[in-house]
């Protein structure tokens, strides 16, 4: 029965990935009419160029070339995946820190959207993963200072936003700095991975503006205690941001570029959910936005199948509860893992032998941290399994090495690369009374 039920899922969770393939979400947000382009509510006159940057990028540009097809010009993109386009220049980069390659294609792009004319349009395709591979830090920052920054930055404990508004600051395309490049009119298709969608920080926003600072970086510098440890080249820029020697990233919208969301988490939290009803599965999305650290997130969803399990409030079970979001996680330890597989270990950590409760956490681009994983999904009867083979889940908790623990168990979740990436989907089924 565990072990169905695992698959099931399982399979939920490949069906939420299948809802936000980019490839699928351009064909269905994209028409051609007599009078041009239709994307949303917006009509735009043929022909176009097409740029872009990230995970989902490809698959985004092979949609956009079956349905515009000669309408494109050319372009330029860069992402994690390898293949050939017909009509789009596409390169393939470094993820999650970046390399001298995405320095190399950057300025590629810079140049070709700088020789567009006023009157030309382009396409611009943003997806997760775009802030690492879309990047020409300022000077003088090195490759060798922006890598060492990130790293630092992906262990620090910072959400997203904050992480980005971090590498906006530090770098001349993001923060709407590339807007400031082409005199072309842009329209920006975008497969959200931040919570609420926030354009300034999807991909670091290279096309929108920015509405933190210097001073707001220089804070959260303090906050999570890396000042010291980040390279000379980047306190020197952010010095002289704060004394306002540079200039800040730009405070105010393009009027020449529309951006337009054409998927993001909750997307795929439907594709759950449809997919769990036409099993016959009593299912609730409960939030899009589930953000924080995750011990404390993990607290808090107990804290509900608890009270489901006692009250039956706001739900009875059996029930199927989807959560999606971004946690995060502060690395202390030098084991393998990622915020999927040690959320899960913190769920099983609470619930242990409870015969009711099965738990998934994945995230949707295939990767769960520094490891081959996608998450982990686990039953009541990994906790004996867990005690039984000795493991010390406190203790693998504390040196960040939850993948040790799914590799042992076999309770991880391998799905490969999907080439999409709309943050992370986490199930929670409660089972009948045993």
């Amino acid at each position: 029965m565990s072990l169905q039920i695992k698959k099931v899922l399982y399979d939920l969770f490949l069906a939420g990935i299948k809802s936000v393939d980019p490839y699928e979400v351009v064909l269905k947000n994209v028409k051609i009419s007599k009078n041009g382009i239709k994307i949303g509510r917006y009509l735009i006159k043929k022909p176009i160029y097409v740029f872009g940057a990230g995970k989902a990028s490809y698959r985004m540009a092979l949609g956009l070339e079956k349905v515009l097809g000669d309408f494109i010009k050319g372009g330029i993109v860069i992402s994690t995946e390898k293949g050939k386009l017909k009509r789009i220049e596409h390169y393939t980069g470094t993820h999650p820190i970046p390399s001298k390659e995405n320095f190399k294609y950057t300025e590629m792009i810079i140049e070709y959207m700088k020789s567009l004319k006023r009157d030309d349009i382009y396409i611009f395709l943003l997806s997760g993963g775009a802030s690492a591979l879309l990047e020409k830090p300022l000077h003088p920052i090195t490759l060798d200072d922006l890598q060492k920054t990130t790293d630092i930055l992906l262990k620090s404990g910072m959400d997203i936003h904050e992480i980005n508004a971090f590498r906006k600051h530090i770098s001349n395309v993001k923060g709407g700095r590339l807007a400031e490049c082409t005199r072309a009119k842009g329209y920006v298709l975008v497969l959200s991975d931040v919570i609420g969608n926030d354009l300034g920080s999807i991909g670091s926003g290279p096309l929108y503006y920015d509405s933190t600072t210097y001073n707001y970086v220089f804070n959260l510098a303090q906050k999570y205690s890396i000042w010291e440890s980040l390279p000379k080249s980047v306190k020197m820029i952010i010095e002289r941001g704060v004394k306002g020697d540079i200039p800040e990233t730009p405070k105010k919208e393009n009027r020449r570029v529309k951006h337009i969301i054409i998927g993001d988490n909750f997307t795929a939290l439907q594709g759950v959910y449809r997919r769990a009803k036409d099993m016959g599965i009593k299912v609730k999305i409960m939030t899009s936005t589930l953000r924080g650290d995750i011990k404390e997130v993990s607290k808090v969803i107990v804290s509900i199948v608890e009270e489901i399990i006692k009250t039956g409030n706001p739900f009875k079970a059996p029930v199927l509860l989807i959560f999606g979001g971004e946690t995060t996680v502060k690395v202390v330890g030098n084991g393998r893992g990622g915020r999927n597989q040690e959320l899960v270990l913190h769920l099983l950590k609470h619930t242990k032998n409870n015969l009711r409760i099965y738990v998934l956490a994945g995230g949707t681009d295939g990767i769960d941290g520094n490891t081959d994983l996608a998450g982990a999904v686990v039953g009541p009867e990994d906790w004996h399994r867990a005690m039984n083979k000795g493991l010390d889940i406190d203790e693998i908790l504390r040196n960040n090495d939850s993948y040790t623990f799914h590799k042992l168990l076999g309770t991880g979740i391998k799905t490969g690369y999907t080439g999409t990436n709309v943050a992370d989907i986490l199930l929670v089924y409660i089972g009948k009374q045993p």
